[in-house]
């Protein structure tokens, strides 16, 4: 059974979640990316129900959790704040697992930099990391053209572009990003979950946008770009949390080659390439995650 219930935090963030579990059991967080929602996680929250406090939030900016106005407030470090402050209120010690996709992985893999001793271990799918997707933004072409929607989005338009007939463009993301057409008979935009997103997605799109707006890691446009000067410390992206990846290989978006160099930035690395699945896996093949997931607990 999935529970909703508001996290109200201490420094005055709401943050709406879904869970399902024993309250004293070990947690496990799971955080969803765009343009999706809590609900995406529902079938693993059932699935590690029995014997983990699964909670799954809605990042700032989407559903019901807060939606602070200001671009700057959806930064990486509010965020990672946001995710510590629910695990101190929530889960009563180190999680379990920290399971993360596309946006929530980004949360993720700084969070496991500067917080490993809130977390046992880390499992991202199809999110890059920082350090090989800041190398990949500056010198890939091919990169930066797979990535130039995170400029598209950043433009003060997007949000009226999205929403505009009966939000076309993000239902044309599904299809763009996956193998094949997935509201096709039998696939998995069914009509339920297509209600599903449309219930997220009604409550505003501007604090999900954010998220593109104030990033840094975003592909240049010109050669005065700052993303080309960017650099990071290794202190700052090194992640000495044992880390588990899971990579849909059809990821037209975030295609397999960030998967390259990867261990130079996560030295206590495991990784599970599935051909044939896309940037949607956690709906394409929950199965397939959920036993990835299941591995990463007993490493």
């Amino acid at each position: 059974m999935i529970e909703t219930f508001d996290a109200v935090l201490p420094h005055g963030i709401t943050l709406s979640c879904r869970a399902s579990g024993p309250r004293d059991a070990p947690a496990i967080v799971f955080l969803h990316g765009f343009p999706e929602g809590a609900f995406v996680w529902d079938g693993l929250l059932r699935h590690f129900g029995d014997r983990y406090r699964c909670i799954a939030p809605n990042l700032r900016g989407y559903e019901r959790s807060s939606a602070p106005a200001e671009v700057e407030a959806y930064r990486a470090k509010h965020l990672v704040a946001d995710l510590l402050a629910l695990i101190a209120q929530q889960a009563g010690g180190p999680l379990a697992a920290l399971v993360a996709h596309d946006w929530g992985g980004a949360v993720a893999w700084n969070f496991a930099v500067q917080h490993p001793q809130a977390l046992q271990r880390l499992v991202i799918v199809n999110s890059p990391h920082p350090g090989v997707f800041l190398k990949a933004l500056q010198t890939d072409p091919q990169q930066q053209a797979a990535s130039a929607y995170m400029n598209t989005w950043s433009r003060p338009e997007a949000e009226a572009e999205l929403e505009a007939g009966d939000f076309a463009r993000l239902w044309a993301v599904f299809s763009h990003m996956s193998a094949e057409d997935p509201s096709r008979p039998g696939g998995w935009l069914t009509p339920a979950v297509k209600d599903q997103y449309r219930a997220v997605w009604r409550h505003g799109l501007t604090g999900a946008l954010n998220y593109y707006r104030v990033s840094p890691l975003r592909p240049p446009t010109g050669p005065d770009s700052p993303v080309l000067a960017l650099r990071f410390p290794p202190e700052f992206v090194t992640v000495q949390v044992p880390t588990h990846v899971v990579w849909g290989e059809a990821d037209v978006a975030l295609p397999a080659s960030l998967l390259d160099g990867l261990e130079a930035f996560v030295p206590n690395l495991t990784l599970t390439r599935v051909p044939g699945a896309t940037h949607w896996i956690v709906h394409e093949l929950p199965a397939l995650v959920a036993r990835e997931i299941e591995r990463a607990l007993v490493r």
